[in-house]
């Protein structure tokens, strides 16, 4: 896991070829306002989070956001667990993301 900050995650993102944007907040955080092109899957499923990250490729490179910052660390560690090498963590989350955000 790596903690990125909001440019570095920005910059990394934007090169990356096998990127896939996670959103780990609930799904009425989500629809509140989310990053464009991001998957929500909520870590408070608890296992059914776990289900979740093990459906996913684990050959893609995760840029993971929460609220603030700590929930999306939090994923990105059970990610590791789960065998996704790269996960990389929003430092500030979305309250400081600066970059466009979609509603629903």
């Amino acid at each position: 896991m790596k903690n990125l900050t909001q440019e570095q995650w920005k910059e990394s993102l934007e090169k990356d070829d096998n990127a896939q944007i996670l959103d780990v907040r609930t799904e009425e955080e989500y629809i509140e306002g989310y990053i464009p092109n991001s998957k929500n899957i909520d870590i408070y499923k608890g296992q059914g989070f776990i289900d979740e990250i093990n459906q996913l490729d684990k050959s893609k490179n995760y840029y993971v956001y929460c609220r603030s910052g700590a929930r999306s660390a939090q994923a990105c560690a059970l990610m590791n667990q789960q065998g996704i090498e790269n996960a990389y963590n929003l430092m500030g989350g979305i309250t400081e993301w600066e970059g466009e955000v979609n509603h629903q």
